[in-house]
């Protein structure tokens, strides 16, 4: 099988729990995707082999992305 290959950015969003404003709260979740990368995960979850590529910043964000 043939492997496709996926390249673009990874975008962070901030949300806060419980629908609340940003004002309104002390803690902020952290996620991590983009239409990308979610096509990668999408075809590695049917089985078909798939890469990422992208660039990313060397400081703790950048290392969060990769966990």
């Amino acid at each position: 099988m043939k492997k496709v290959v996926t390249f673009g950015e990874i975008m962070l969003r901030l949300a806060t729990p419980d629908f609340l404003r940003f004002g309104q709260s002390e803690t902020l979740t952290a996620t991590y995707g983009g239409g990308e990368a979610n096509v990668a995960v999408s075809l590695a979850n049917f089985g078909i082999p798939v890469d990422y590529i992208t660039r990313l910043t060397q400081h703790d964000l950048g290392r969060a992305c990769m966990m």
